[in-house]
This record gives structure tokens, C-alpha cells and sequence, in this order.
């Protein structure tokens, strides 16, 4: 794969017809060549004294005298800003192993083997890390490796199956200022700027691999996978990148060329066709996602109660008859909060709070962003022809039925029924872990 022949370079032997006289042509060729290059070198020096043609500048001596010695090297520096963006991130990325116990080959028994390797990026000095959910899933001990030499076991203070991400700790004494990534805004990101991410891919043995390119787009909606069961359990919006990203670099940065962390790489596509396709968590949705998990030990999801579908993804036989192209159709009002406030089957969901929403995605995350679980919020729908104002009380949204509920209190991720930290079964999409 990735090899083109246009059958203009063969084989020298089982030659076709015709392949004499293309040698023949290639003989004329070369030897009018030659005959050109001497002709010339012997008309010159006579041009030169007739005053045919001028020479340089410099004088006749001067020319003559001139050597290879005489010639000065030259230094170029290239992608200086790359060089210093990655001198100022590669600190804070480590190396995180996922140990579970696992039959051994006699299968007789089970002992603490290693299953998978992602990354993850230092946060603060006092030992906080985060990565990838999938990363730590199903662990019975996560190890951190710190500049590719410090082994550390640590702590996992929390984590959120639905935005894929999980925040370790680690002893203080081992980190040390300089290793402390400076998160920057992914909101303020444009097409086209540069891109580089940095972490493990295939292992340790490639510990701290970089690799480079651009943003590809801001806004890309993508499924959250279960890596246990490969069930999808919500959709969420994320970066996207043309920068290599492989099994390894998941819980990794992506950052910017000032040396910012942007996003936390967590899958790509793995497609038989697809390549550059990169994606990242963006880093001001992992900043809400970890100051809660830091407060309250979880990650917290305001719920509106319902189950639904963005409008444009609705087929044309169900389309309900609203003067509008967006927003959220309700399939059912699930919480008794939601029925209680009015919402039912066929309402199509327009805004929250004036706040419009377009989709699925859009109503998460402006749900997620804004709000709190216990909060009323007014939602305005379209029922028919008729716009209505619906006051809602938000609830929780409950952990995946296949995800433990807890953390683990002690050192080490939560158990789950299953799963690895290696790939991320995304299908077609895999993840960097």
C-alpha cells in the first residue's frame, strides 16, 4: 500500500517491441548533449574576446584563481519553532502502562502482566496527569513512566467514560516545574495552523515520538466507544489532525507552536484507504472535564431526559412538519423531569435558554458546558407549526451501564468486565493508545 506504478520504470528484461528504437532515441539524446556542452566550452572563450558576450564582474585573475576552498559554508535553520514548541511540551509527557492480571501461558493461573501502553501529559506539580479513559480501562495497576526513565505506580483519581478521559496522580517529589505542560485555547484555533503531537506509539521503545501537521478542522463529531464492549456510548466534538498519531499516543498531547497543549489525542482512522486522519479531545473541554473530577472525584453531565436525534440526520419519511432544518427531534422523554416539563415525542428542540441548538451535538455541549444537574433551563421547541417555551429540570446523566460506577481507591485504574488499554476499538476508527 502506498506504492504507485504507472509502468514507467520496468524491468530490464522480457523488453516489449519497440524497445530498440526507444534506445536508439535515448543515444541521440546523449550524444547531441555532448556535442552541445563541448561546442559551447570552445565557443566561449572566443566570445568573450571578441567582445561578444560580457564577463562577470569579477576580473579574468580573479575567476581563475577561484577554488572550492574559497566557498563559505552556510548554516539554515529549519522549523526552529517546531524544535523550540517541542523542547517546551516534551517534558510533561509520560509513558502510561496498564497492568491487569491475565492468564499465563499455561493458562493454569493469572499473574499482573502488562496489556497496553498510551500516554499522558503532567498538568500540575503536584502529580496530577491526564489521559485517556480507555488508556487505564480495565486496570488493575497503571505505572507512569516520567522522562523515560522514572517508574512510578499511580493513583486514579477519576474518570469520564464519555469524554474519554481520566486524571492520575502521582507523587510530587517526582515532578518537577519544568514539567508542567501550559494548556492554551482550543477555541481560538483556525484551519491550517500547525500541529504537532508527541507520545509513545508502538510502546516505550518509541518513547516521546513527534510528529507534525495541521489542524484539519475544529468542530469534527465523533463517537465515544466503550473499549470493553465496543458499544457507542455517546458522541462528542473533537479536533482533527493530519499529524501521525498510532497505537501509543493516546492520552498524548497535541499542541500548538507555541508550545501550548491543544487537545489529547485519542483516535484515528484506521480505514483501509484513510490516512491523516487524526483526532484530539479539545483542551478546553479536558480542562471542565478535569477541574471535576478534581473536585468531586466524577465527571458531571447535566441531562435534559430525553432520547434523541438531530433533525438533519432524521430520514425524510419521519421528518416531523417544523418550519425549521435544525435542531433536536425528540424520539422520547425518558425522565419524569422531562415529561413533567411538557416534553414529548415529535417535539424538535431548538434552543436552551436562548442558546441555539442544532443537533445532538451542539444540545451536549451546551448542556455540558453551562449547566449543572438540578438547574431549570427553558427549552424551546417546535411541536408542529406552534414554537413553545418549556421549563425543564435538568437531571444527571448516569455512567455507561457497562462502566463501573467508582473509581478505585487504591493505586491502580478501575476494573471493568474487560477491555484494554490498547487500541481503542473505534470501528472504523481506532485509537491512538
Amino acid at each position: 500500500m502506498g506504492f504507485y506504478d504507472d509502468g514507467q520504470f520496468r524491468s530490464t528484461k522480457n523488453r516489449g517491441p519497440g524497445s530498440s528504437s526507444l534506445l536508439r532515441w535515448l543515444a541521440v539524446v546523449v550524444v547531441s548533449a555532448v556535442i552541445g556542452s563541448a561546442t559551447t566550452m570552445a565557443a566561449v572563450p572566443m566570445l568573450l574576446q571578441a567582445n561578444v558576450i560580457q564577463a562577470p564582474a569579477a576580473s579574468n585573475a580573479n575567476l581563475q584563481n577561484m577554488s572550492y576552498h574559497n566557498l563559505q559554508p552556510v548554516s539554515v535553520k529549519v522549523n526552529d519553532s517546531v524544535v523550540q514548541a517541542v523542547k517546551k511540551v516534551r517534558p510533561s509527557v509520560v509513558g502510561v502502562v496498564n497492568y491487569q492480571m491475565l492468564p499465563n501461558s499455561s493458562g493454569t493461573s493469572t499473574s499482573l502482566q502488562e496489556e497496553g501502553v498510551g500516554s499522558g501529559v503532567i498538568f500540575s506539580s503536584k502529580g496530577y496527569i491526564v489521559t485517556n479513559y480507555h488508556v487505564v480501562q480495565g486496570a488493575t495497576k497503571v505505572e507512569v513512566v516520567i522522562h523515560k526513565k522514572t517508574h512510578v505506580y499511580a493513583t486514579v483519581v477519576g474518570y469520564d467514560p464519555y469524554t474519554d478521559l481520566a486524571v492520575l496522580k502521582v507523587p510530587s517529589s517526582d515532578i518537577q516545574p519544568s514539567d508542567v505542560a501550559q494548556f492554551g485555547n482550543s477555541s481560538t484555533l483556525q484551519v491550517g495552523e500547525p500541529a504537532i503531537a508527541i507520545g509513545n506509539p508502538a510502546g516505550l521503545d518509541f518513547a516521546d515520538t513527534v510528529t507534525t501537521g495541521v489542524i484539519s478542522a475544529t468542530q469534527r463529531t465523533m463517537p465515544v466507544i466503550d473499549a470493553a464492549t465496543g458499544n457507542v456510548i455517546g458522541e462528542q466534538t473533537e479536533l482533527q489532525t493530519d499529524a501521525a498519531i498510532n497505537p501509543g499516543n493516546s492520552g498524548g498531547p497535541l499542541c500548538n507552536i507555541a508550545g501550548q497543549v491543544i487537545g489529547i489525542n485519542n483516535s484515528k482512522i484506521v480505514a483501509h484507504g484513510f490516512e491523516g486522519m487524526g483526532f484530539a479531545i479539545p483542551i478546553n473541554e479536558v480542562r471542565t472535564i478535569i477541574n471535576q473530577i478534581l473536585t468531586t472525584g466524577h465527571a458531571v453531565h447535566a441531562a435534559i431526559g430525553i432520547e434523541g436525534e438531530s433533525l438533519s440526520a432524521v430520514p425524510a419519511e419521519y421528518q416531523p412538519n417544523v418550519p425549521v432544518n435544525y435542531g433536536v427531534w425528540i424520539v422520547n422523554a425518558m425522565s419524569a423531569s422531562a415529561k413533567a416539563g411538557g416534553l414529548q415525542h415529535g417535539d424538535v428542540i431548538i434552543a436552551i435558554d436562548g442558546h441555539k441548538v442544532t443537533g445532538i451535538t451542539s444540545l451536549r455541549s451546551i448542556l455540558w458546558t453551562d449547566y449543572r444537574p438540578g438547574q431549570n433551563v427553558t427549552v424551546t421547541i417546535y411541536r408542529d407549526q406552534q414554537k413553545m417555551n418549556l421549563t425543564v429540570k435538568l437531571g444527571e446523566l448516569p455512567p455507561p451501564s457497562n462502566s463501573p460506577s467508582s473509581s478505585s481507591s487504591g493505586s491502580g485504574a478501575p476494573n471493568s468486565s474487560g477491555g484494554s488499554s490498547g487500541t481503542n476499538p473505534l470501528s472504523p476508527f481506532g485509537a491512538g493508545n
